[in-house]
């Protein structure tokens, strides 16, 4: 007579949760929070700041639908943006207009610099992700850019 083994559980591995495991390979690094950064929300724009010796650097994440002229201006109080961009613009589409009818289609990935005095806005239906470098009110002095757009 055979003597029968005793039948042997399967151990389950344990692990997280199918939605957890999800949204840990859904975060995107160029959207999560940034270390050490302060964070705000002005106008619809997720916006967080770093500062790198006299500079300052900035995470911008303009929402779709975003319009400068429409979701800023009431905030700032300006007809136009009459902050200076420059940076990197790492995800998504952006239109710029000026006063005097210039305009400048910018599209990720892609070096920026937007002088003062512009209205903005989203292209499309993607967040767009700006990387920003500037020197809060000295930024033109300091970049060597005009005060306002001009030919």
């Amino acid at each position: 007579m055979t003597k029968k083994k005793p039948a042997r559980k399967k151990l389950r591995k344990t692990s997280p949760p199918k939605a957890a495991r999800r949204a840990a390979r859904a975060t995107d690094p160029l959207v999560a929070p940034v270390k050490g950064a302060e964070r705000r929300n002005i106008g619809h724009v997720q916006l967080e700041v770093g500062r790198a010796g006299e500079a300052r650097v900035k995470r911008m994440i303009y929402p779709a639908g975003f319009r400068w002229s429409k979701d800023m201006k009431p905030v700032v109080g300006t007809d136009l943006c009459m902050h200076a961009h420059v940076g990197f613009l790492a995800r998504g589409e952006i239109h710029i207009e000026y006063v005097d009818g210039c305009v400048g289609d910018h599209r990720a990935p892609q070096i920026v610099s937007i002088d003062p005095g512009h209205d903005g806005w989203v292209v499309g239906k993607e967040p767009v992700v700006l990387i920003e470098f500037d020197f809060e009110g000295d930024t033109v002095k300091r970049l060597g850019m005009p005060e306002k757009h001009g030919h």
